[in-house]
């Protein structure tokens, strides 16, 4: 009998080898697919608040406007609810270029990089909102912000912001004399702790987070915070009474980080920069125009009751000495000048 087994499997093989080449090539295609989803740039953002907050608000225009600008897929993930920390620790995760590469941050979380950062938002800087957009309009932190990427290799790429800060407390406030000696919660940047000490309040640096318990326990008896801010902390529930000192119209710059910013391709960086400026404007004008109607929607049910404040000019005149000599410690005379002159 004739054995056929060589030829029979010299035959077979011709499939098999088949299949083993189209194997190959699906392999060689889904790998290219896996490394072109690799090529997709991920950048993590992190927040305090909520979707409900301006400041989530505004970094998800942000995230939206960049892909716009850009035209390719990039893959944002914004890390909500503090899991990342608060805003101080954002801004050291963006200057080490790890954890966090784009975040809206209060310039007082920054001046450990930057003594003029602050600056950007110190008490009774701006006269009232249209003063406050025109000096935002007119560029003139500029040079704070050429001094932050510098110093803390983070980018101001926007200024957000638009809410007014006024005194919160678990007492009725209604005036400087019944303000004095009340200790109250301020933010880490010196110019805060000089304005309310000059005011004649006892200042106490404490974290954000635990504003709240602060004023549970009888540690502190007031704070300050614009109304996004007391809505989602629900600081009313603790200090329901709010003087409308109006002290401060917040900026909050949206930052991004030098080092993440220096790995990007140019069209990507460029995208960010205009993205950046938008959505910036974007938030201001979601801030600007909840401010006064959070505080009215928490009064009406019942959560906190508004105090007139009449004090608010003497407040300002006792406050000015104050920024006066920090601009001239931080060299920012000139921006105080610009902006003083600003009508």
């Amino acid at each position: 009998m004739q054995h056929t087994w060589g030829t029979e499997g010299k035959m077979s093989r011709k499939p098999l080898l088949l299949v083993h080449g189209a194997v190959g090539v699906l392999m060689c295609l889904l790998a290219g697919l896996g490394s072109a989803a690799d090529d997709v740039i991920t950048l993590h953002g992190a927040v305090q608040f909520n979707d409900e907050h301006a400041y989530n608000k505004t970094l998800l225009k942000f995230e939206e406007l960049t892909r716009k600008y850009y035209g390719k897929a990039v893959n944002f993930v914004l890390h909500r609810n503090s899991e990342l920390g608060l805003e101080k620790d954002y801004f050291v995760y963006m200057n080490q270029g790890r954890g966090v590469d784009y975040a809206v941050v209060s310039p007082a979380h920054m001046s450990t990089f930057s003594r003029s950062a602050p600056f950007i938002d110190a008490p009774f800087l701006f006269r009232d909102h249209d003063h406050w957009r025109k000096v935002i309009d007119a560029d003139i932190f500029k040079p704070i912000a050429e001094e932050v990427a510098r110093k803390a290799d983070v980018l101001l790429i926007g200024y957000a912001g638009g809410g007014v800060r006024n005194v919160f407390a678990s007492k009725p406030l209604p005036s400087l004399n019944a303000m004095k000696g009340v200790k109250l919660r301020v933010m880490g940047a010196p110019v805060w702790s000089r304005a309310f000490a000059a005011i004649g309040m006892a200042p106490s640096v404490i974290a954000y987070n635990e504003v709240y318990n602060a004023m549970q326990n009888g540690v502190i008896l007031a704070g300050d915070n614009e109304a996004a801010g007391s809505e989602q902390m629900k600081f009313y529930e603790v200090a329901p009474h709010v003087s409308l000192t109006q002290h401060s119209y917040t900026i909050r710059p949206v930052c991004f980080s030098g080092k993440t910013f220096k790995t990007l391709p140019p069209a990507l960086q460029a995208a960010v920069l205009k993205a950046g400026r938008e959505a910036g404007a974007y938030g201001r004008d979601i801030e600007s125009r909840e401010d006064v109607a959070k505080l009215e929607k928490m009064e009406k049910a019942g959560k906190l009751k508004r105090i007139a404040f009449p004090d608010r000019v003497q407040m300002q005149s006792r406050v000015a000495p104050v920024l006066e000599a920090y601009a001239k410690e931080i060299g920012a005379e000139e921006i105080l000048a610009k902006i003083n002159a600003i009508r």
